[in-house]
């Protein structure tokens, strides 16, 4: 059973880099077919994909997010990580780190997610 952890800073400055990283247990994040993805969950809204990296490495964005958003990987640790780059209060949300298989187009496999506020 693969399981997903996110972790980081709980409290981002305005015009700073949000980072989040996501520690995976149970499963390759370099296996066949499966995609490490974020999202997100405004206060009051709905869940938004921001990205994901594939199982070969290749990244995809949000387009409304994708001049401030990275998502890269480190495979010794199996792990990824979303960086957002200045970021404002309306980044404000719950932030999860999910499993997506492109075979059955489903997010299987979530984090518990971590709050992240941005204020000064």
């Amino acid at each position: 059973q693969v399981q997903l952890q996110e972790s980081g800073p709980g409290l981002v400055k305005p015009s700073q880099t949000l980072s989040l990283t996501c520690t995976v247990s149970g499963g390759s994040i370099t296996a066949d077919d499966y995609f490490w993805s974020w999202i997100r969950q405004p206060p009051g809204k709905g869940l938004e994909w921001i990205g994901y990296i594939t199982d070969s490495g290749r990244t995809y964005y949000r387009p409304s997010l994708k001049s401030r958003t990275s998502i890269s990987r480190d495979t010794s640790k199996n792990q990824f990580t979303l960086q957002l780059a200045s970021v404002t209060p309306e980044h404000t949300a719950v932030y999860y780190c999910a499993r997506y298989y492109r075979r059955s187009a489903d997010f299987g496999s979530w984090g518990q997610g971590t709050q992240v506020t941005v204020s000064s």
